[in-house]
């Protein structure tokens, strides 16, 4: 069929309705048909899958649409294609429609194809093609297409043929075209496109056309124009001709005149080509041109010169200049400017108030050469002011409207017209005014919901301004009216009012709101009463708390008021088990106001579930949500069970059992408990803490116990609240063990083949002992060992066959059953006792830890045994000589060791060690100390101890615990410091920190916490590394306090002129910060009232307030606070503002008559001064007083008119004049006064009779009465009041409006009990009387205070009473006589409860303490002035609350703010007793002392605080040392030496330090003194000079004297003399030295001594002479007369200053030292005459002269001769008398001597023990003329085991020494044991060690001299040693030396010099006491044998 194939207009083949017959190959054949020639295409297969059925349908489809089509218009036709398919096929018909109207003409192909013949315009359109199916109900299908007509391009403009243009011109040349589509336009010029020309000049337009800018000769020729579309094309052109022309004007420039800020432009048009160039100039300077471009001045396209804006000064000639290349041409022109007339204060729309008066503005500036005039019109009508009296125009061109109304409004023009310009502006003019009320308000219940009411009203009147919304009000129960809908679309007219609550009644009405504002209200609706319903809510805030283990408290607070639902009745309360399903039990509680309830008789530590409900007289409210709570753990009530423990072994015994019954716990099991005690020490319970496991049998261990001991054992089980029963004691041993070391292993009977070993029994038997196992072998071999067994009874043992000289090492161990145990060893050898160890040497720290330290060390000397023990004893934190020694460490059973460990150290402290050594004889001497160590820092081990906190106030927390001891600071303690970790539990919230880096600190105040908040504190300690452990946390509550925030939603509401309804919500819960008690209103009238006015709303579910009495029209600033039982909260802010509504006005006031004639008065007066609204004018009424009451004259004023003249009236006549105000609600109350019109009037006598009645005086206000005095023929207007208050107040007034027919005023506002003095006067239309007479003083009534007591302190007292101070109140504030304070206190029970249970106490019993019987309260006078006052007897650790209140004999004052105080703690009341302060050396004191009475303790003792200073110096030196434990002693550490000390003690405990106890003396021990201060030195020669020192800075004694020690810096002729010269007292620190070496340098040290000598003070110094001294004196001569000698010499070299004098020195033969024996002798002497009694007797005597000059001493002279002192000597002084007394004194003595060697061959073991006996020999002492003590000391060479050589010669027989100065030789002969002397005994070398060929075999050695020089320089340390006889072939230990002490049977006195001569090989200084038995040599004897 042909209609199911079709080939469209693109040659597709489409097949419709596809059938099985379609399938086969096609291909398509292209012919041309001019040639014949074809091409066949390849075949396409098409195949079909599956052919449809006839009998199938398918809605119709557009398979080829048609499309868009554009044929050139006069085309002979145009053809749209749409092919469609459907099936049925037959039954498809296609049509097509254009404008919606069918095509029937040009189908084609089954309506497939539409062919439009000749389509012109007409044709053009959108073409719609639709495919249906016949008699089917499918949706047709559609396709559209659209057909338009191409049209030829054709020209709408051409330009002409030829164009004539000049140069420098721009030309336009034409060229528009049209077609369709629009053509496109392309110009060539002389046929090449301007595209290529790149010509920029060249500009083709929008339109089409071409624009060339400034023409160029070149420019000539043909320009043409194509325009082109698809359609075709066309073209058109012309020619261009350019030409040159001179300039000439078009038009001659003008004078101007314009006004300035206009634009003015000055003409010059001028032709010419090329274009000529225009130039402006004013004078020279040119303005304008084609370079030059000035700001305002602007050269136009025409020539001209626009100047914008034009100034003043711009006035003048301008001139203008053009040329070209053809020529030039000039003009002139003037221009005139005037000042510009403009409206500088324009009229401004403006809405206005009906009634009121409307201002316009219209002000204008003009130049004052002209005028200028207003002119106004209204809706361009001009307004004629002279036909209304309501409108006037100003001078200044305002227009005024009094009176307006809504025949106003319009738009007013102001007009300013003048020659200067005109201007003009327009505004707005709207009158408006308030809606009126809506009408026929109806409310009626919604029938559908209970809880709405519908309305609805009649639309009011708008007020000419459209309404905005709607408002409605209701009054709920009769209260006042509250907004309920605020914005209710202005087209309603009814409304639907919800959200009411049941069981209330509701009162309805409704106003309207435009701009104006809101206008009145319409009817109130009659009352309407919604039904009851059950409470709709439950209540909330629902808290259960555990308060014992089988109670509940429950506490919440009512459902929200709104939900009530009528009035509650009360509530009830069910509960049952959590978790199960059984029945409720329940509570009720019959009263609304009880929100708690204790839930009792529960069962032990259960989960119950609780809901609470409230009813009301409908019925049972929703149950609120259950909350769950258990009741309080107890503890267990069984113990466990089955318990069986059996020892494992010896220290372990294991438990096995069951748990308790579970039910039997009763709460958490938290574990178990494992005890175990000795059967013999049952308080000495070892526990062992079990963590439950809750599988199978329990098991457990106790570790560590007794090795074989009885114990009772038994297990419990615990819970939280504590332990719960024990199970039976089962008595159980611990298992045997190997017994411990046996004691006290020792040796005796000691020979060379057999020794006696015995022991103890060993302390740790840890069984039955069965016997003891001994054993020996040889040193080393371990096959030499033998062994025995003995019997437990034996406990010594003889071990023989032992080889002579061996060492052995012998082991003892006790045995049990279980064997062995532990050995005990030691080594001794055969024949050998063993001795005393040595001690240990070398020692040295390394490894040093915080805990830990490694100590090396050298053993010393083991005794000849095993070492059995070592010892470390060390100094710990204080170091030093006095300071005690502790045992650190012990290590036992290695002899061999050379290393410990010393553990459990300290971290960051000091230690020095030392060591001993122990072996079966005993423990070795102490070693050396060691250096000091300090241990490394760690952080605290521990946290801070006794955690409390207390509450300090509403946002604080005092938070104390006790410091660590600075043993445990681990660390530097600058670095110690505690970190509090605050935490809030509900609502949980991050931890606040705070740190303090107060080592000593013991509290802290948290700030900044929340108000009436539980928080969970901790502290810990931290140093430099790190931080310790957090202490165990404890809880505190802040106190309750003000709320923190406002009340939300503050909004107020104007009701009436004298009411504002103001509504809140309530206070955010968590910034309520206690229980709200209720709200107070602050309100004040806006910048009026100073101060506000409160009104206060008790209870918290009030939440609106009425204020009632208030000023009318009032702008009210209004506040909202809430306040606590603590205070007032913070008021909202910003405050809300409402004005209250206006009404008619008061009267005016003041109303005068100040110009009075005969037939005219002149009335002035005030607005009123409650004006209630706005004062829209004022009404002045006037009759003749004897016409009729209401013939009136009335006149109305403007509101700003204060005054009116009355004319035309009668003379001498009474006229009775009336004043009133009005308001937009009317006039009124009128003001009346009569005045009379005459000319005689006077000012009015003042008033009389002015008193205050006693009667009507009250505490704030009185009457004042008066009698008026004479008007003065003018009737009195008004009077005024005076007050004054007494003594010293100025004068106020009152009040200067009171009415002229009062003759009282009631004065208010004043101060109780305060005197005033009143005065009046009145006032007329003439003026004021003078004052009345003041009244007699009068005084107020007294009223309460208005103040309570301020700055009330409670502080605790005792653990049973607090101290309550105070501050008076402020004495202005007491408002009477004060008569005393009360003060109230009751005990607060919610510290321990939840914070919800503490807001809901009643406080049903506070407690009123009394100070006199006769009063309820307590009471304190004022009398006696008390602001202090202590309340006793109360219960212990509870917290109270304390108020006071002040009063006099009218009442009490307000309370003050509630203080809270924790009674139970306070600090100790007394100090502590029986101070006792013991020096224990120079550093330290020993304090001991009670501790304070223990009723006076107030607490637990947490430490004492030590106070101890100088006692001179209190204020520099008071150090404070605190005792954190309750020790009742303490040493103080590195205190100053010698120094009398006062000490103070006080103890403290939690609560604080208590008093000091009384200053106790004590005094510190001497010390060693200082160094001197100074060493100087004077008058140095070449072998002597005077050395002098300084007192000690601190002496730290009593200063016994000085050593003084010089020694030359290199030895002498080989030879190192040390002098050591001890000089007693503390009178003389000065010392002659006489044995100087010339030119040697010596050090001199010195040092002081008090108990010992203190540190010394060196100096060097240089023997004579100095450099630059002069030289020897020359010939020397000494000649000898009867009475002297006589020294003459002559002077030698000066040296490099002149001589300044001479010395003489002299040496006697009986000392051999030169000592200064003269000096000052003048420079001018060269002889001095010594006389002979000066020198001694049979001396012989040598003497030289020094120089001396400035540099110092100079070289002395040569020696005289030798010359005697002896004068003529008798015969006894003869030679051979002489000789025969030596003959015979040599004989006695050899006899004499004779007899002692034979008495000492006796005694000759007796002296010293057997070691030698060494004398000394001093140095003799003399003094010289200059009072110097002199020391001499020649320099020997001693022969001591060739080690010294003597010097030859002889020697004088030395002197006796001075009292104050003693020399000595070193004491050698102390105790010496080993190589430590005693005190006093020093040596300044090395300890010689004595080879073994250095000991003989003798037994004794010889004597030496007790007078030999040997003897007394001998400085071989050989002789020092005393040794005992040694065996042979042992060899001596050094360390066991031993010196001992010669004794002598006499008391000599020792010698204080000690010369020590050494020669190179060594020094040797011994120091200290000389040996007792030493002898002074006799005056005259030698000490030379």
């Amino acid at each position: 069929m042909l209609w199911c194939r079709a080939i469209t207009l693109e040659n597709q083949l489409v097949i419709l309705g596809v059938s099985v017959a379609d399938a086969g190959g096609y291909y398509v054949q292209a012919v041309n048909e001019k040639n014949g020639e074809n091409k066949t295409s390849p075949f396409i297969h098409l195949s079909v899958a599956r052919a449809s059925s006839p009998q199938d349908s398918a809605g119709p489809a557009v398979v080829i649409r048609p499309h868009n089509s554009s044929v050139v218009s006069g085309s002979s036709e145009a053809t749209l294609e749409c092919v469609a398919n459907a099936r049925p096929l037959e039954r498809l018909s296609v049509t097509w429609k254009r404008n919606g109207i069918k095509i029937t003409s040009g189908i084609s192909s089954f309506g497939r194809r539409l062919t439009i013949t000749n389509p012109t315009s007409a044709d053009v359109g959108m073409y719609f093609c639709e495919a249906r199916l016949r008699e089917s109900t499918e949706e047709p299908a559609r396709a559209k297409a659209f057909l338009s007509i191409l049209e030829p391009p054709y020209f709408t403009a051409e330009p002409q043929n030829v164009i004539l243009a000049e140069v420098e011109k721009d030309v336009d040349i034409l060229c528009q075209a049209m077609g369709v589509p629009i053509p496109t336009l392309a110009w060539y010029k002389d046929s090449v496109p301007l595209s290529r020309l790149e010509e920029p000049r060249y500009k083709v337009l929008l339109s089409g056309g071409l624009r060339i800018h400034a023409l160029r000769p070149q420019d000539a020729g043909i320009f043409q124009c194509f325009a082109s579309n698809q359609a075709g094309e066309i073209h058109t052109y012309t020619y261009l001709d350019v030409t040159n022309i001179k300039p000439a004007f078009i038009q001659p420039p003008e004078d101007t005149t314009v006004t300035e800020g206009m634009t003015a432009v000055l003409t010059c048009e001028v032709s010419g080509a090329p274009r000529p160039a225009i130039s402006w100039k004013k004078g020279e300077q040119i303005l304008a041109s084609g370079s030059v471009q000035i700001p305002r001045f602007l050269l136009l396209e025409s020539g001209g010169l626009q100047i914008t804006p034009v100034f003043l000064q711009d006035a003048g000639n301008y001139t203008c200049c053009a040329a070209n290349s053809e020529g030039a041409l000039n003009a002139f022109v003037m221009l005139t400017v005037w000042n510009r007339t403009s409206i500088v204060g324009a009229p401004e729309d403006s809405t206005v108030i009906k009634g009121t008066t409307a201002t316009l503005r219209c002000e204008a500036t003009h130049d004052p050469r002209i005028s200028i005039r207003y002119l106004w019109k209204k809706d361009s009508v001009v307004i004629n002011p002279s036909s209304s009296s309501r409108i006037t125009v100003e001078k200044d061109g305002t227009l005024l409207i009094s009176q307006t109304w809504s025949g106003d409004i319009g738009d007013y023009t102001c007009e300013v017209i003048s020659s200067g310009g005109n201007d003009s502006r327009t505004a707005r003019l709207e009158v408006i005014e308030l809606p009126h009320s809506p009408q026929n308000l109806v409310a009626t219940l919604n029938s559908s919901y209970s809880r709405s009411v519908m309305l609805s009203w009649v639309r009011p009147f708008d007020g000419n301004s459209p309404v905005l919304y709607y408002v409605v009000e209701l009054s709920e129960n009769n209260s006042p009216w509250k907004v309920h809908l605020s914005n209710l679309d202005p087209k309603m007219t009814g409304v639907t009012v919800s959200g009411l609550t049941p069981a209330r009644t509701y009162q309805f009405r409704v106003c309207a709101v435009n701009q104006v504002g809101k206008g009145r209200y319409s009817t109130e609706t009659s009352r309407l009463m919604l039904p009851e319903e059950p409470p709709s809510a439950p209540p909330k805030n629902i808290v259960a708390s555990g308060r014992t283990n089988q109670s509940i408290m429950v506490q919440w607070q009512p459902p929200p008021e709104s939900e009530h639902n009528g009035v509650l009745h009360g509530y009830i309360l069910r509960y049952r088990l959590a978790g199960l399903p059984g029945e409720y039990q329940y509570k009720n509680i019959t009263s609304a106001e009880i929100n708690y309830c204790l839930v009792k008789d529960l069962i032990i530590w259960t989960q119950y579930e609780i809901q609470v409900a409230s009813y009301n007289g409908a019925g049972l409210g929703a149950f609120s949500r259950p909350v769950t709570e258990y009741t309080l753990q107890g503890v267990p009530t069984a113990p466990p069970q089955n318990v069986q423990v059996e020892a494992v072994n010896s220290t372990t015994i294991q438990f096995f059992w069951n748990p308790p019954p579970q039910q039997f716990i009763n709460g958490i099991n938290q574990g178990y408990k494992l005890l175990a005690w000795p059967v013999d020490a049952p308080e000495s319970v070892t526990v062992v803490t079990i963590a439950p496991d809750f599988h199978g049998v329990h098991s457990g261990c106790i570790t560590n116990l007794k090795k074989f001991t009885s114990y009772y054992t038994s297990v419990l089980c615990f819970t939280t609240p504590g332990d719960g029963p024990r199970s039976p004691p089962q008595l159980l041993r611990t298992l045997e063990d190997k017994p411990g070391a046996v004691g006290h292993l020792s040796f005796t009977e000691i020979l060379d083949t057999s020794l006696k070993v015995s022991w103890q029994e060993p302390v740790e038997k840890n069984g039955i002992i069965t016997g003891y196992q001994i054993s020996w072998e040889v040193y080393g071999r371990n096959e030499s060992r033998m062994a025995r067994s003995l019997s437990n009874s034996t406990l010594e043992y003889k071990i023989t066959g032992l080889a002579s000289l061996t060492t052995y090492t012998i082991e003892v161990a006790a045995v049990t059953a279980q064997g062995s145990g532990w050995v005990t060893s030691s080594t001794i050898s055969s024949g050998v006792p063993p001795e005393l160890p040595g001690a240990p040497t070398n020692l040295v720290i390394s490894n040093i830890s915080p805990r830990s330290a490694t100590l090396q060390f050298r053993p010393g000397y083991d005794g000849k045994t095993s070492i059995s023990k070592w010892i470390v004893e060390g100094q710990v934190g204080v170091l030093g000589d006095e300071e005690e020694w502790v045992t650190l460490h012990e290590v036992e059973n290695e002899p061999d060791a050379q290393m410990l460990e010393v553990p459990n150290l300290t971290p960051y402290t000091h230690y020095r060690f030392r060591m001993r050594q122990v072996n079966v004889v005993g423990s070795s001497p102490l070693s050396q100390p060691s250096r000091v160590i300090q241990t490394l820092q760690a952080p605290p081990d521990v946290a801070p101890g006794s955690v409390t906190v207390r509450t300090a106030s509403e946002t604080s927390l005092w938070l104390r615990w006790v410091p660590l001891p600075d043993t445990q600071y681990n660390g530097n303690p600058e670095s110690v410091g505690y970190r509090i970790r605050a935490r809030r539990l509900e609502p949980p919230s991050p931890a606040l920190l705070r740190v303090l880096g107060d080592r000593l600190a013991r509290e802290c105040t948290l700030e900044e916490l929340q108000e009436w908040t539980e928080y969970e504190l901790q502290v810990q300690a931290f140093n430099a590394i790190g931080a310790g452990p957090w202490s165990e946390p404890v809880r505190g509550r802040t106190r309750e306090s003000v709320p923190s925030a406002p009340p939300e939603n503050v909004s107020a509401e104007a009701v009436s002129s004298t009411q504002i309804l103001l509504t809140w919500a309530a206070v955010p819960e968590s910034e309520q910060n206690g229980l709200i008690l209720g709200y107070k209103i602050l309100y004040k009238a806006k910048d009026l009232d100073s101060e506000p006015k409160s009104q206060t709303v008790r209870g918290n579910h009030t939440q609106s307030v009425l204020l009632s009495g208030l000023r009318k029209f009032v702008l009210y600033e209004l506040q909202v606070l809430a306040f606590t039982r603590i205070g007032d909260g913070v008021p909202s802010s910003p405050a809300v503002t409402e004005r209250t509504k206006d009404d008619a006005p008061g009267p005016p006031v003041r109303l005068v008559f100040p110009e009075v004639r005969l037939t005219s008065v002149r009335i002035v007066w005030q607005p009123p001064e409650e004006p209630n609204g706005i004062i829209l004018g004022y009404q002045v009424a006037y009759r003749l007083a004897s016409s009729s009451p209401n013939k009136f004259t009335t006149v109305e004023v403007g509101s700003t008119v204060r005054q009116f003249t009355a004319t035309d009236l009668s003379p001498e006549s009474a006229y009775i004049f009336r004043t009133s105000a009005k308001t937009r609600q009317g006039w009124g109350e009128p003001l009346e006064a009569t005045v009379i019109t005459t000319e005689k009037r006077e000012r009015p006598a003042p008033p009389r009779q002015v008193m205050t009645p006693q009667g009507d005086v009250s505490s704030r206000s009185l009457v004042l009465t008066w009698v008026p005095g004479s008007d003065g023929s003018s009737p009195i207007r008004y009077f005024t009041v005076q007050v004054r208050e007494l003594p010293h107040g100025d004068w106020q007034t009152y009040s200067s409006s009171i009415s002229h027919e009062a003759t009282s005023c009631t004065i208010e506002s004043l101060n109780p009990f305060t005197s005033y003095k009143l005065r009046v006067k009145a006032t007329n239309d003439i003026g004021d009387s003078d004052f009345s007479a003041e009244t007699e003083a009068v005084t107020t009534l007294q009223d309460v205070p208005d103040e309570p007591p301020s700055s009330v302190l409670v502080t605790p007292h005792t653990t049973s009473s607090v101290l309550v101070q105070w501050q008076p109140p402020k004495v202005e504030s007491l408002n009477g006589l004060l008569l005393g304070y009360r003060i109230y206190y009751r005990e607060l029970d919610y510290d321990a409860g939840p914070g919800t249970e503490s807001k809901n106490i009643q406080n049903p019993s506070a407690l009123r303490a009394e100070l006199t019987p006769q009063s309820s309260f307590k009471t304190v006078n004022s009398s006696s002035a008390l602001t202090t006052y202590e309340l006793t007897q109360l219960k212990k650790y509870k917290r109270y609350e304390v108020l006071m209140t002040a009063y006099n004999v009218i009442g009490e004052s307000p309370t003050s703010t509630p203080v809270e105080v924790f009674v139970g703690e306070a600090a100790p009341a007394l100090a502590p007793q029986n101070i006792q302060v013991h020096s224990l050396s120079a550093s330290q004191l020993e304090l001991t002392w009670d501790p304070p009475p223990a009723d006076s303790q107030n607490g637990n003792i947490q430490g004492y605080k030590i106070y101890y200073w100088e006692s001179d110096t209190l204020n520099d030196t008071e150090k404070v040392k605190v005792l954190f434990l309750p020790e009742t002693s303490v040493r103080l550490k590195n205190l100053t030496s010698h120094t009398r000390y006062l000490v103070c003690i006080s103890a403290f405990n939690a609560a604080g330090d208590g008093p000091r106890s009384s200053p106790a003396p004590g005094r510190t021990h001497q010390a060693a003194p200082s160094a001197p201060s100074f060493l100087a030195f004077s008058e140095i020669t070449c072998t002597t000079l005077n050395v002098s020192w300084g007192e000690p800075t601190a002496a730290n004694g009593v200063l016994q004297g000085y050593r003084v020690v010089y020694e030359p810096l290199a030895p002498v002729q080989g030879v190192s003399k040390v002098v050591t010269v001890d000089i007693k007292g503390n009178w003389q620190r000065w010392l002659k030295v006489r044995d100087l070496t010339k030119g040697v340098t010596y050090l001199f040290r010195v040092q002081a001594r008090t108990i010992a000598y203190g540190p010394e003070l060196q100096a060097n110094i240089t023997a004579g002479p100095a450099e630059g001294s002069p030289g020897s004196p020359q010939e020397i001569l000494v000649t000898k007369s009867a009475s002297g000698l006589t020294l003459q010499w002559t002077e030698g070299d000066s040296g490099e200053k002149p001589t300044t004098g001479y010395i003489i020195e002299a040496r006697p033969s009986d000392e051999g030292l030169w000592d200064m024996f003269v000096k000052d002798i003048p420079r001018s002497a060269t002889s001095y005459t010594v006389g002979l009694d000066k020198l001694r007797q049979g001396v012989t005597y040598e003497f030289r002269v020094v120089a001396v000059n400035e540099f110092g001493y100079g070289e002395p002279s040569v020696p005289s001769v030798a010359v005697s002192a002896q004068t003529e000597a008798p015969f006894y002084e003869e030679w051979w008398f002489l000789l025969v007394m030596a003959l015979s004194s040599l004989i006695l003595i050899l006899l004499v001597v004779f007899a002692l060697v034979l008495h000492g061959q006796s005694k000759k073991y007796k002296n010293c023990n057997g070691g030698k006996t060494i004398s000394n020999v001093e140095e003799s002492v003399t003094l010289d003329n200059g009072g110097f003590t002199a020391l001499e000391l020649n320099s020997r060479h001693l022969n001591i085991k060739s080690t010294f050589s003597k010097k030859n010669g002889t020697r004088s027989p030395p002197r006796p020494s001075p009292g104050g100065l003693h020399y000595s030789d070193e004491d050698i002969c102390n105790k010496y044991n080993g190589a430590v002397l005693t005190e006093g005994l020093g040596l300044n070398e090395k300890p010689l060690e004595v080879s073994e060929s250095e000991v003989t075999d003798s037994d004794y050695e010889d004597e030496l001299p007790k007078h030999s020089f040997v003897n007394h320089y001998m400085s071989d340390p050989t002789y020092y040693n005393s040794w005992k006889r040694q065996q042979k072939g042992v060899k001596q230990h050094p360390a066991s030396y031993r010196y001992e002490e010669c004794t002598a049977s006499e008391t000599e006195p020792y010698f204080q010099t000690v010369i020590t001569t050494q020669s190179s090989g060594g020094v040797y200084t011994p120091t200290g006491q000389p040996a007792p038995g030493s002898r002074t040599p006799v005056t005259g004897f030698s000490s030379f044998v």
